[in-house]
């Protein structure tokens, strides 16, 4: 028998785990702050990484932080300022930055990646969203340094040992097969086994389909009371409403761990803003790409293409710093010495939040704490990728399954 389950979050996690939910005969309801059309979801790379297989928890990266802590266009920028949950977040994340950590996580989040990558295809064959872009053309490491081959070599030794399709190419080899423009790259890494996708295309696609099979979609209502009792959460209040609980799952994104404190449970998320610039004209480009020395990626989607990136950690807020914008137009010209972003497109630039864990890896799983609860959030600039697979676990967790995967390593309340 189904039950009645309440999502909170309409984003890429949201709104899968309401679509794989639906199937196996739940009654769903979806509750967002917003009206589902902007945010992390919308302004991401598009990509599904079997490839990235390094957290973002890795050694190097504090020192690397701290360093452009000061450069507010860095590609990895933490805003100084006086916040205890960011330093305990920041104390957590350094804990979790070690060679053994990093090594547990990498099986993880391969496994994870190549079953949501297998879903994905399952959404699109079952015809319930109709057409949409979904291509295997791969994701290409451009690289201009020594250190950044050596650095990426590394990674990709690691995907080959673990079955994962990857190929060099020279320069040479790499405008062969993308002949469109100029590359300015000594070459690069192709992991074949990565996929990439339109967002702006596939979230409306999904929202038509799950209201059109009888989920309830509330937009613009923000949950600011959650009751609980002898360990159940029994009801919700938001702006517009009240709601009696069987089931919640909370993929709130970047707002979990706020929302978390209201269950007196303790969940380390910050908000990592990305940036993306959309151009509306024909670039040349057709693969996908991450242009390394830059720390950007590049996506051809439908229609245009995509140049985002960056990581800014400065809590949640909507400020467009329009010098790290900038940086992404700069980093693109770099690597594609033909092509320009104009000052329009620069002056279009979206940003969304993307909710990082400490150790890189999601929280996936139920409470330990209330029996009703279950967590589907910190996916960081993973929560494209992993949609459709923790939809699918939730699902099974809900529904009193088998999981498709171990959770191990994804538990919401682990230690740090």
């Amino acid at each position: 028998m189904g039950k009645n389950v309440i999502i909170i979050g309409g984003g890429i996690i949201g709104l899968c785990s309401a679509y794989f939910l639906l199937k196996e005969g739940h009654k769903v309801t979806v509750i967002d702050k917003s009206d589902i059309s902007e945010g992390a979801s919308f302004v991401n790379a598009g990509y599904i990484t079997p490839s990235h297989i390094i957290p973002l928890a890795s050694p190097g990266k504090i020192a690397q932080g701290i360093k452009w802590m000061f450069n507010s266009s860095s590609p990895f920028y933490m805003k100084p300022r006086l916040d205890l949950d960011f330093f305990k977040w920041s104390w957590y994340f350094y804990k979790s930055s070690t060679e053994a950590k990093v090594a547990k996580a990498i099986p993880l989040i391969k496994d994870i990646n190549l079953l949501s990558r297998e879903l994905f295809e399952d959404i699109k064959s079952s015809g319930d969203l109709g057409d949409f872009q979904l291509e295997r053309k791969g994701l290409l490491m451009l690289y201009k340094t020594e250190a950044s081959y050596s650095h990426e070599i590394d990674v990709a030794n690691k995907a080959k040992s673990l079955g994962l399709d990857v190929a060099e190419l020279n320069s040479s080899e790499l405008q062969i097969i993308e002949p469109g423009i100029k590359i300015a790259a000594e070459g690069a890494i192709h992991y074949k086994c990565d996929g990439h996708m339109t967002p702006s295309e596939f979230m409306p696609k999904m929202l038509k389909f799950l209201k059109s099979s009888g989920v309830c979609i509330k937009t613009n209502e923000e949950v600011y009371d959650i009751s609980i009792e002898n360990g159940l959460i029994k009801n919700i209040s938001t702006s517009k409403d009240c709601y009696e609980v069987e089931e919640i799952v909370l993929a709130a994104g970047s707002w979990s761990g706020n929302l978390s404190k209201k269950l007196e449970i303790k969940l380390p998320i910050q908000a990592g803003k990305g940036y993306r610039i959309n151009v509306n004209r024909n670039t040349g480009i057709t693969m996908p790409a991450i242009l390394m020395e830059s720390n950007m990626a590049v996506t051809p989607m439908k229609g245009f293409t995509r140049f985002a990136g960056t990581m800014e950690f400065s809590g949640i807020n909507n400020l467009v710093r329009k010098e790290r914008v900038r940086a992404i137009a700069n980093g693109a010209h770099s690597f594609y010495p033909e092509f320009e972003i104009s000052e329009f497109e620069i002056a279009s630039a979206k940003t969304g939040m993307r909710p990082v864990t400490p150790d890189g890896l999601p929280y996936i799983g139920r409470s330990s704490k209330i029996k009703n609860l279950t967590f589907a959030t910190g996916h960081a600039m993973m929560g494209w990728s992993l949609g459709p697979a923790t939809g699918k676990l939730v699902t099974e967790i809900i529904s009193d399954k088998k999981s498709s995967m171990s959770l191990v390593g994804f538990e919401p309340e682990r230690k740090y």
